[in-house]
């Protein structure tokens, strides 16, 4: 990425303190907070054990699995393809009441492999499991939802379904599809909304390349409808598709983990689809599309299923290459709640903190925080997109008319980000809700900022924006048909005096205070 590497020296100087020079208040005017850097996260700094979580809502007690003694390092075949002695030895040691399956040093082939009960996957330090790249050797079709629509398809590279206390674990590599059928035939010319239709049973919803020319590509791994869930140490490359998609799981630990799908289109690293009571910590994430992701499903079949993310949170992680640092969305039928995002870096070349959504999606995202992040951005570092564009969702993309309120509706509301710094951007803040349902109920409080634009809001309500230092070449906070807006305690390091564009029929109250480089305004509708 080519990112500006100069910051400022307020950024520079401010690891460890916040400055909010008020003319009010100048007696207390700083706040110590430890932001950490790019070398205090991430896989280098994982931890042995799983230190406690500390959240801003009631989460369980996250301990590493244990599996039975039994262990069976496989042998297997550098010349022809494995899924059928891998397979095997999951399912004999499975029935047997569990154990742990090594795959020993080398490079080895396979297909589509299942998890089963009590099965602990390690892979040796050298080890690299390289699945292929044809469509054949995913067949049969199992259950699975690909970008939040249930259907029966190829499933993931390393898939479970129903399974409990299963684990994927060692220092080795997993290679995603090669060349072939699967690359050559993923469906590119149409979006999923247009190919399923949610009136269709499940079960009839078969994607197996035999009777379409295209098919959807298998995730990484994806575990669904599993409980005791744990990744640790290993490394993803070259994925056909998201990377690691836990689906209606329970209690899973992600930790430690290397993905790098750089320059593969909808590459995501980690995607938490419809699950509860998550932990990812010390991962270093580089993608071809969002970092660390939370979905719940899409649209009609989204609020079908009616499953909710919640109950997640994101730690010590560093986000190196992606669209979004961490990402809720698009995909919220079900809702998003209870996320905590804290301690992390994204220095990436998109957006560091991300909001998506559309007005077919349903759902959305509540009792959202974030704290004690560090950003160096090409792009904005907060952002929220509800609209989306006219190629996925037609006319729904025009911000007006505005639409009535339906169970389609999606919603973004009680959100805390706090204490961060952001190196550089190109834009601080950008919302663009909807004016039937705006960005509601949010906090942005303690930043340290470098950016070139400043501040743009379109439907938004009720928020504070509080005690920040901002340095940027904009002057202007525009809001279009917001209320309830107030900017405290806020230096303003622009090169003019900051100021107040604010348009819409919709827009009021809306206050300046306590702050330097504008004037102290109150702005009410007449």
């Amino acid at each position: 990425m080519n990112k500006l590497k100069t910051v400022t020296a307020l950024a520079l100087a401010t690891v460890t303190l916040f400055c909010c020079n008020t003319k009010k208040n100048t007696n207390n005017s700083k706040t110590l907070v430890t932001i950490p850097t790019e070398n205090e996260v991430g896989v280098k700094m994982l931890s042995a054990e799983i230190e406690t979580v500390k959240a801003p809502f009631k989460t369980i007690q996250f301990t590493k699995p244990t599996f039975p003694s039994e262990k069976i390092t496989l042998t297997l075949s550098k010349t022809e393809i494995n899924t059928a002695t891998i397979q095997k030895a999951i399912d004999q040691l499975s029935a047997k009441g569990g154990g742990t399956i090594v795959v020993p040093n080398g490079k080895w082939i396979t297909g589509r492999i299942q998890l089963k009960d009590n099965i602990n996957f390690h892979l040796e330090n050298e080890a690299q499991l390289i699945f292929s790249g044809e469509i054949k050797d995913f067949l049969p079709v199992v259950f699975t939802r690909i970008e939040g629509i249930e259907v029966m398809s190829l499933g993931a590279c390393i898939y479970a379904n129903g399974a409990t206390n299963i684990a994927v674990t060692g220092n080795g590599k997993l290679v995603g599809p090669q060349k072939g059928s699967i690359r050559d035939r993923i469906l590119t010319k149409d979006v999923i909304d247009n190919v399923i239709d949610p009136n269709t049973p499940v079960a009839e919803r078969i994607v197996d390349g035999k009777k379409q020319d295209w098919i959807f590509p298998p995730m990484f791994i994806s575990p669904i409808n599993c409980k005791k869930v744990y990744i640790e140490g290993v490394s993803l490359e070259n994925s056909a598709f998201w990377n690691i998609v836990p689906i209606y799981c329970d209690n899973v630990i992600i930790r430690g983990v290397t993905v790098n799908s750089v320059g593969i289109a909808r590459g995501d690293g980690i995607d938490i689809e419809s699950s509860k009571n998550v932990l990812i910590e010390y991962c270093n994430l580089s993608t071809g599309d969002d970092c660390f992701t939370m979905k719940a499903g899409r649209g009609e079949d989204g609020i079908r299923v009616n499953k909710s993310t919640e109950n997640v949170v994101v730690r010590y992680c560093l986000a190196l290459k992606g669209h979004g640092g961490i990402t809720c969305g698009s995909e919220t039928a079900g809702m998003i709640r209870n996320l905590y995002v804290h301690d992390c870096v994204f220095n990436i070349d998109g957006v560091g903190i991300r909001f998506k959504t559309r007005r077919s999606r349903g759902g959305g995202g509540e009792n959202l925080t974030y704290e004690r992040i560090r950003m160096n951005l090409d792009q904005t570092a907060i952002k929220w997109d509800m609209l989306g564009s006219s190629g996925s969702v037609g006319d729904l993309a025009d911000r007006l008319p505005a639409r009535a309120i339906n169970k389609l509706t999606p919603k973004f509301q009680n959100i805390t980000i706090k204490d961060i710094i952001i190196e550089n951007c190109s834009t601080f803040i950008k919302i663009f809700g909807i004016p039937e349902s705006p960005v509601s109920n949010l906090t942005i409080e303690n930043a340290t900022v470098n950016s070139t634009e400043l501040f743009n809001a379109h439907d938004l309500r009720d928020a504070t924006f509080k005690n920040m230092s901002i340095t940027t070449k904009d002057s202007t906070l525009f809001l279009l048909d917001s209320r309830n807006i107030v900017f405290d305690q806020i230096n303003f390091k622009t090169p003019k005096f900051a100021k107040l564009d604010i348009k819409g029929e919709l827009c009021d109250s809306i206050i300046v205070r306590s702050s330097s480089n504008i004037k102290n305004a109150k702005w009410f509708k007449k």
